[in-house]
């Protein structure tokens, strides 16, 4: 009972909860989602937006907000494709390049918005207008397809039967756990997301903490960037448009607090995962893109609004259950 009564209090329990609500719900809505076939797809469509949601989870765990990885998924397809199909740059190279794009796009939104001091939300919605008009000054609008014949196997190739992306989420979730449990900058950003005053006047350096999570959030989305590109096998400037909603939302169903200090990896990919049978389970009834949006957007605002009153609940949930074990010993 102890262990259980545990679980219950932990992270992911609520998370965890609404997967499972969501998957039952899906797949009594449409009897192909359980088909291998279609859950093999899932666990591929899953991967960009888990990808980029470690780095969205870091920002937000600051108390900041980051709307920008969808343009710079956008961005790195793009630049990636320039790099390799047009200028003949090997794969690694340009890979390479792309994921230092990545850190400085990430570095630009960190420096405005902590030595700048404009709010992260000011400085990511004016970044995602810049880095996708970007992507289109680059390509002039146009998609540029089969970059490398190298470029599929990254994404479809399988390791003892199992699509290589799981191998990606696990390894870099597994990383971002242990960077945000076990090391003296993980810590630092909870305390930061906790409360800046105190962080600061306990010693960390919060403004290069700040500035560390929106440079770990630029390499995680060209992460998804690239695997994207190596998805389609193409760059466009279309890329990415729900991306950044899908990596918030993600971090948000998965509990993570926008007031900041709160959340955690595991229950993330939690969330991610909830975002991409949501997405599935709409694809596989034929909605259309427009209800697509809405729902995403109203599966947000479900999840900001809990977020807003976990306090709340719990207290009017305490009192229930005070109230019925009265009644019960009476």
């Amino acid at each position: 009972m102890k262990t259980i009564s545990k679980f219950i209090r932990s992270t992911v329990a609520g998370p965890l909860a609404a997967l499972i609500l969501v998957v039952l719900v899906v797949s009594l809505a449409s009897d192909r989602f359980l088909q291998v076939k279609n859950l093999s797809n899932v666990s591929l469509q899953v991967a960009t937006v888990a990808v980029v949601s470690i780095g969205a989870t870091l920002v937000i765990l600051t108390g900041g907000i980051d709307l920008s990885p969808g343009s710079n998924v956008a961005l790195t397809t793009c630049a990636l494709a320039i790099l390799v199909k047009n200028m003949g740059i090997p794969l690694p190279v340009g890979i390479i390049l792309v994921l230092l794009l990545g850190l400085v796009l990430g570095g630009v939104n960190g420096f405005l918005s902590t030595y700048g001091k404009i709010p992260s939300f000011i400085v990511t919605l004016a970044t995602m207008s810049i880095y996708r008009g970007l992507a289109f000054l680059i390509t002039n609008g146009t998609p540029i397809f089969s970059l490398s014949p190298d470029l599929e196997p990254i994404f479809y190739g399988q390791l003892l039967g199992i699509p290589l992306p799981f191998y990606y989420v696990i390894t870099l979730y597994a990383l971002g756990a242990i960077f945000l449990r076990y090391t003296i900058l993980g810590r630092a950003i909870y305390a930061l997301g906790g409360n800046e005053s105190a962080a600061r006047l306990s010693g960390i350096r919060v403004n290069q903490t700040r500035m560390l999570a929106f440079v770990i959030s630029g390499l995680t989305a060209s992460i998804g960037g690239v695997l994207l590109a190596a998805w389609l096998n193409s760059g466009s400037p279309n890329y990415g448009s729900e991306l950044g909603l899908q990596s918030i939302a993600a971090a948000v169903i998965g509990g993570a607090s926008l007031a900041g200090g709160y959340g955690s990896m595991v229950a993330t990919l939690i969330g991610a995962l909830t975002v991409a049978v949501v997405q599935n389970g709409l694809n596989l009834k034929a909605v259309p893109a427009s209800w697509q949006e809405i729902t995403l957007g109203s599966v947000i605002v479900l999840a900001v609004g809990l977020d807003m009153w976990r306090a709340s609940l719990g207290k009017g949930a305490g009192r229930l259950y005070k109230a019925l074990s009265g009644s019960r010993t009476s």
